[in-house]
């Protein structure tokens, strides 16, 4: 039997039903149980040397935040990235994003403006290292800060719970190199926007930046179609 999973490590401080969760969530976001694929209980489980029941209670979380699928007479298995549900959740996700960078064009403070600067260079940075994990951190962390910036909770909470929902598409779009050079320029240009307070400017650019992920994941999808 392939092995896929590392095996749990027991002296975490987190439950196991939590420890396995993370555990599965991170091998659908990098494509190590990749969508469609079936999920069986008792091969996880073995891979992670867990009983079935910690296992059994992840794919459970991950069915709410839409990483897995029950599918009637078959059981679990990866959902699978289409279109729809790529424009549903970017729709959502650019709503977000564009009340965020005004508000932090509003609201921001000297500290704001340090990590968002330095989140800016470590994303280039990230770019040149051509670590797909490690761009994806970096754009992440980038967005991150903006949310922060905004000093509105509820707009940093409902950022953080779309945040599995984001991750995989996010994931698809950085292993296209021939967009990156692309991205660092967005990044830069909201950047420069946000110090400026210039509201308008770093909305329109941010909706691009979004839209422009979109053309490019739904591109590959129907590359691998």
């Amino acid at each position: 039997m392939e092995q896929r999973l590392s095996p749990i490590k027991l002296d975490s401080y987190q439950p196991l039903r939590e420890v396995v969760c993370e555990s599965l969530r991170e091998a659908i976001r990098k494509g190590v149980l990749k969508p469609g694929e079936r999920i069986m209980e008792i091969k996880l489980a073995e891979e992670l040397g867990v009983s079935r029941t910690p296992v059994r209670e992840a794919i459970r979380k991950l069915e709410l935040e839409g990483l897995v699928v029950m599918i009637p007479r078959k059981g679990a298995e990866v959902a699978k990235i289409t279109v729809r549900d790529l424009k549903d959740a970017l729709e959502v996700r650019m709503a977000i994003d564009s009340l965020s960078v005004k508000l932090a064009c509003e609201r921001l403070d000297e500290n704001d403006k340090t990590e968002i600067k330095q989140a800016c260079v470590a994303f280039r940075e990230a770019v040149k290292s051509k670590n797909v994990q490690a761009i994806v951190e970096g754009d992440e962390r980038f967005h991150n800060t903006i949310y922060r910036a905004s000093k509105n909770q509820k707009l940093i909470t409902i950022a953080m719970n779309l945040r599995e929902q984001v991750y995989r598409y996010r994931f698809e779009y950085v292993k296209d190199f021939s967009y990156h050079e692309n991205l660092i320029r967005e990044h830069d240009q909201i950047t420069e926007a946000i110090l400026k307070g210039d509201v308008e400017t770093a909305q329109k650019i941010m909706k691009e930046h979004i839209y422009n992920q979109e053309q490019i994941v739904i591109r590959n999808l129907q590359k691998e179609a």
